[in-house]
């Protein structure tokens, strides 16, 4: 089955050696996003809250580009810099997804990309 490389400046542009999301049939399967201003590179937000907004905007903006959305994400990971996070975040979270939520996992992690509180990546169907 083909692979194809999915790329959209709506989103970070990836900081390493590796695709912002890949497309393979109808599955899309994301790399982790981090709360990156897609236009300045800076991170945004000093609370998971506000982190968190950005990094699902990311993750929708990606999404949109491999011809889905969050509406067909069927999991997602969740990093957290610390679980005292975990019901912040998640208050965040769930008014991204509508309907039935994702599957999930939620893991503390020691750190995240350039100290960020967040990141979260997903796989998805494809809609088109």
């Amino acid at each position: 089955m083909e692979r194809e490389r999915i790329q959209t400046e709506q989103a970070p542009a990836a900081i390493g050696p590796y695709s912002q999301a890949i497309r393979s049939g109808q599955m899309v399967f994301t790399s982790g996003q981090i709360a990156l201003d897609p236009v300045s590179g800076e991170m945004v937000g000093s609370d998971v809250q506000t982190q968190t907004h950005r990094v699902l905007q990311n993750l929708q903006a990606v999404l949109r580009s491999a011809g889905s959305s969050l509406n067909s994400v069927l999991k997602t990971t969740v990093f957290l810099s610390t679980m005292s996070d975990f019901q912040a975040m998640n208050t965040v979270y769930t008014t991204y997804f509508q309907g039935i939520a994702p599957a999930r996992s939620t893991i503390a992690v020691a750190e995240l990309p350039r100290k960020a509180l967040v990141e979260i990546e997903c796989v998805a169907l494809v809609e088109e």
